[in-house]
């Protein structure tokens, strides 16, 4: 294939923006047939090629991707799956740093400026583009607008995902977006995924390519922010508890020091190492969490850790620039204290920095049976659906992974409408689809619809067992014949007829990785 590098934004208020680092793009020609929404797959039916999106508003800085997402399907097992086989990314905006406005809302006009900009940079539209997903991480996606932005933005650019990520679920993003989850593939050593962005620090453990605990606490670059005259215009709440430990009393409008900017970098540096080289934790720490805290036993035996996020930028050595916050002299101190106390630990290079995201999603259609499926009508159609993916050999116990899954996704205590996906690897008699059911029904949440996706025959009997032997009150939807993961969304149509199939569309978000 004929090689083109990837197109790149240019800024048109240069205090805002930061421009990307292409040193990790996947170069290809972009000169390709465009799919519109409603596209076949080609090829024997078996390969569909979308045109894909991703807008990241994070707590510190945002960005956009564009992409040529490839699918086929598993022809081979003659299955209903379809998996991303190429990424290619065609353009990628500049960063730019997240606006806010004196409400505390994120300045919603100032980045739909933004993205228009990046669109026309690109050469497309927001109509030239299929698929895709917003998401709002960090401390923007608590903000009092965060949900609403995140609309706005994929209402204009067709089929879109929309995610307010919680520090779970972003945690979870950055291990896949940074490579971690690719890297610990077939290796006996976890992996450490440390994402350092402008409020929160994210910690993924990963092994052999699953994500087995998350967790954040309140370190970052944008905590604290100065202007170009040193005085202070941003101190958020931890922010402030650190200036406490250090006994100052600065507040917004007052200098700075360059010395009380390095011992706030220092600070956070050691809070952070504490944590990752089980040293023993400060107290202010305790404070500094955002999610349970992860037990210092779950860091012991990692064979390496990988760095992503705005902050990592600095720590790999990317970038110098002093953008009005702590990121230069935290990423600085990071390294300097991991040169020096963990010789041993390698410290991996991230496929993607400060773009550990989001680069698209992947989209197709699906047809269940709806003879086969369990369908309470009324609440369909349903879009968005969260996927909360589990295999079954032994019931024992699912209920409990169900719900620890479906905590990854929590947003200030609520969880998204999720969807339950099931890949049963027992042979399938009464007595198993009993025990799942009764998994099922002690994981959903009480009177709330359930959606479940099985990918054997046994859609009906299941709702049968859910619905009249352990009295599902609730609207229920079960659906068999599709397979899908955790990084999927489901949208779920009416029955094309008495009997007949069930439209279902699967949103897969994809990563660019190495």
């Amino acid at each position: 294939m004929e090689e083109t590098t990837v197109r790149t934004g240019s800024s048109t208020a240069p205090s805002r923006y930061r421009e990307a680092d292409a040193e990790h793009d996947h170069q290809h020609g972009f000169d390709f047939a465009h799919a519109p929404e409603n596209a076949q797959p080609v090829d024997g039916l078996e390969r569909l090629t979308l045109r894909s999106a991703g807008l990241d508003v994070g707590s510190a800085t945002s960005h956009m991707t564009i992409s040529r997402v490839v699918l086929r399907r598993r022809g081979a097992e003659l299955s209903s799956q379809w998996v991303v086989v190429e990424r290619t990314e065609l353009y990628r905006s500049a960063v730019a740093l997240t606006p806010y406005r004196d409400d505390a809302r994120i300045d919603a006009d100032w980045l739909q400026t933004f993205f228009d900009d990046a669109y026309r940079s690109a050469g497309f539209t927001p109509s030239d583009v299929d698929t895709g997903v917003v998401i709002v991480t960090g401390e923007a996606a608590n903000r009092p607008n965060a949900e609403e932005l995140a609309t706005r933005f994929a209402a204009r650019s067709g089929s879109f995902i929309c995610v307010a990520a919680g520090p779970h679920y972003e945690a979870l993003l950055a291990a896949h977006g940074s490579g971690a989850v690719a890297i610990s593939s077939g290796t006996t050593a976890p992996v450490l995924n440390v994402d350092v962005g402008g409020g929160t620090t994210k910690l993924s453990l990963v092994i052999d390519g699953a994500v087995v605990h998350t967790g954040a606490f309140s370190v970052g670059a944008r905590l604290i922010a100065y202007d170009e005259s040193q005085r202070l215009t941003r101190v958020e709440p931890p922010g402030r508890w650190m200036l406490d430990h250090l006994g100052s009393t600065v507040d917004v409008g007052d200098v700075l020091p360059t010395q009380l900017q390095d011992e706030l970098a220092d600070l956070m540096a050691d809070l952070m190492l504490q944590v990752i080289l089980q040293r023993p934790r400060d107290a202010l720490l305790d404070q500094l969490w955002v999610t349970d805290d992860l037990a210092p036993e779950l860091f012991a035996g990692i064979g390496s850790i990988v760095f992503s996020g705005g902050v990592s930028e600095y720590i790999y050595g990317r970038d110098s620039t002093d953008y009005g916050d702590l990121g230069v002299r935290l990423g600085n101190a990071v390294q300097r204290r991991l040169e020096a106390a963990a010789p041993a630990m390698t410290i991996e290079r991230p496929a993607q920095g400060i773009r550990a995201t989001v680069l698209g999603a992947g989209q197709h259609s699906l047809q269940a049976s709806g003879i086969t499926s369990f369908l309470d009508e009324q609440v369909l159609p349903v879009a968005a659906l969260k996927v909360v993916a589990a295999r079954v050999d032994d019931p024992a116990g699912l209920g409990q992974v169900l719900t620890s899954t479906a905590q990854r996704f929590e947003l200030d205590g609520v969880t998204p409408q999720l969807a339950y996906a099931l890949t049963i690897d027992a042979p399938v008699d009464y007595h198993l689809l009993r025990a799942i059911a009764e998994e099922i029904a002690s994981a959903a949440e009480p009177g709330r619809a359930l959606f479940l996706i099985v990918d054997a025959d046994v859609a009906h009997a299941l709702g049968r067992i859910l619905r009249v032997e352990l009295g599902w009150s609730a609207p229920l939807v079960v659906v068999d014949g599709i397979a899908v993961g955790d990084l999927d969304y489901i949208d779920i149509g009416r029955p094309l007829g008495p009997g007949l199939t069930v439209p279902v569309t699967v949103k897969s978000l994809t990563f660019l990785t190495r």
